[in-house]
């Protein structure tokens, strides 16, 4: 029901998406901001106000605060809750650059440019909201949060970048480009995050896009990330975002159709412990997710659905039609943390993604993690109509361990120019080269084939998007609608006649 919800919420946002708003019944004030304006104006179009907190203080269930060009250096705060029919609009002029700019401003704990805070039915749109730093050990450096049981809220086409804290990573080196956290008793449904580049952040152990704790219901879409340190979407659960453990993990969420490269955990000094550690889309403890018709390339590793927490398992999340290559480690990431964490991951779908090139780099164990890396407590997950092209030295598929059971691996196609290699029950030794040794070893991909090229459009691009006579096309299993997805990695019916092919692409 969330997903219809909030298509009818991001519906009523979208008029006037492209100009400035009409003023009508359910809108009927629009406050102007102009950096040569003046608080003690009315803020009309000609006689606008100068501070964007000023403006939203007198802003009132339907009524907008558009920002004219230039820059702002004020830590901005929503103060009122609009309605459903009267959303607060706060928006740049349109075809104008206008900067939340957090240039000299202080850090102290926990702070942010935007803060959205026990507010509603609330709109951000447009903005640069960046330059926000720090060198405070133990501070917590944000672009936008929103917190304590907001709902209802667009946080949609900002660019956010220079957001950082520039301490050591013993000293707390923390921040978020979005954080949406759920810390409280009243839930954080309806929130859509789309269309937001974020890049060029220093964000230590955190994310650059996170949601985290009492979020029920979220759209993460559309959005670009790159060049950033540390891990690029995160959707969690079992951390400290909400004292209750009921609440304590997100769920019921689509992370699609993003963006995300050079997600680089070595940019940073975090990196000089962890290496290449960094995933681009990671569920850490979350349930009911959707993964679907991202592209992740050059970051450390590529999709994760991980739990790094015993009591929260990554759980009922469906992971399909994504692009998946030339990143550090592995491609797709199933599991809990060797020796660390006992969670795992529950009743999980990996369908009908496409990977190439990934492991450029061994892991930490010294070993190939593998294009599709399961490590402990896998039960229950299905891993089907993938494509996996490997390089000349890597893995298809890697289990490390004996925990977990009921794993299924079937109908995925395989091909390398070099040696194919899997491994079963270890971390680095017990390497099969043989495909039907795989299948008695591991008891799985019966219905798999290797060896035949799935001939892309190109391997040196790369185009990742299969020939007309490639041997995946109609060559999978459909499982379900449900499961399999609607629409392929360009938008376009993914099961035709009851068929569907290997890979992203139908």
């Amino acid at each position: 029901m969330f997903f219809l919800s909030l298509a009818l919420f991001a519906a009523a946002c979208s008029k006037g998406s492209t100009s400035e708003p009409i003023v009508t019944a359910a809108q009927t004030h629009t406050y102007y901001v102009a950096a040569t304006g003046n608080d003690a104006a009315n803020g009309a179009i000609g006689t606008p106000m100068r501070t964007i907190n000023y403006a939203l203080g007198k802003a009132n269930p339907g009524d907008s605060v558009i920002v004219r060009g230039g820059s702002y250096v004020e830590k901005v705060a929503f103060k009122k809750s609009g309605r459903l029919d009267k959303l607060i609009t706060l928006k740049a002029y349109a075809g104008e650059k206008a900067v939340i700019d957090g240039t000299g401003l202080t850090v102290s704990g926990k702070e942010s440019l935007v803060t959205i805070s026990n507010v509603s039915f609330v709109v951000l749109e447009g903005f640069d909201i960046c330059n926000l730093k720090s060198s405070t050990p133990w501070a917590n450096v944000n672009g936008v949060t929103a917190d304590a049981g907001s709902g209802n809220i667009i946080i949609r086409k900002n660019k956010i970048y220079n957001i950082e804290h520039n301490v050591d990573p013993a000293q707390g080196r923390s921040g978020h480009g979005i954080e949406i956290i759920g810390n409280t008793a009243d839930v954080m449904k309806n929130v859509l995050v789309e269309g937001n580049i974020i890049h060029d952040t220093k964000t230590g152990y955190s994310e650059n896009l996170t949601i985290n704790g009492y979020v029920d219901g979220f759209t993460i879409r559309g959005n670009t990330i790159y060049n950033t340190e540390n891990i690029g979407i995160d959707a969690a659960g079992g951390y400290s975002a909400n004292s209750n453990p009921s609440f304590n993990y997100a769920r019921n969420g689509v992370i699609t159709d993003n963006e995300l490269y050079n997600i680089d955990m070595t940019r940073g000094p975090v990196g000089g412990v962890h290496g290449h550690g960094a995933i681009a889309i990671y569920v850490d403890g979350a349930r009911n997710i959707v993964v679907e018709r991202n592209k992740v390339h050059e970051a450390d590793r590529g999709i994760g659905i991980v739990s790094e927490n015993d009591a929260y398992p990554t759980s009922n999340c469906i992971v399909r039609n994504n692009f998946v290559f030339n990143c550090w480690r592995t491609g797709i990431y199933l599991g809990g943390y060797l020796g660390y964490t006992s969670g795992g991951t529950r009743n999980c779908y990996v369908v009908n993604n496409t990977l190439m090139y990934n492991n450029k780099e061994k892991g930490s164990f010294d070993e190939i993690e593998g294009e599709i890396r399961l490590t402990e407590q896998c039960f229950d997950n299905v891993i089907k109509n993938n494509i996996v092209y490997a390089r000349p030295v890597d893995v298809f598929v890697h289990k490390y361990t004996a925990t977990g059971s009921g794993n299924v691996i079937d109908n995925n196609l395989y091909y390398t120019t070099g040696t194919p290699q899997w491994i079963w029950g270890s971390t680095k030794d017990n390497v099969i080269t043989d495909f039907n040794a795989w299948k008695t070893a591991s008891g799985t991909d019966a219905g798999s084939i290797y060896g035949v090229d799935p001939l892309f459009i190109s391997t040196t691009l790369p185009d990742l998007h299969i020939s007309p006579n490639s041997p995946a096309k109609n060559a999978g299993a459909v499982i379900s609608e449900d499961i399999n997805g609607t629409l392929d990695i360009d938008g376009k019916t993914r099961i035709v006649n009851n068929k569907i092919s290997k890979g992203a692409q139908q």
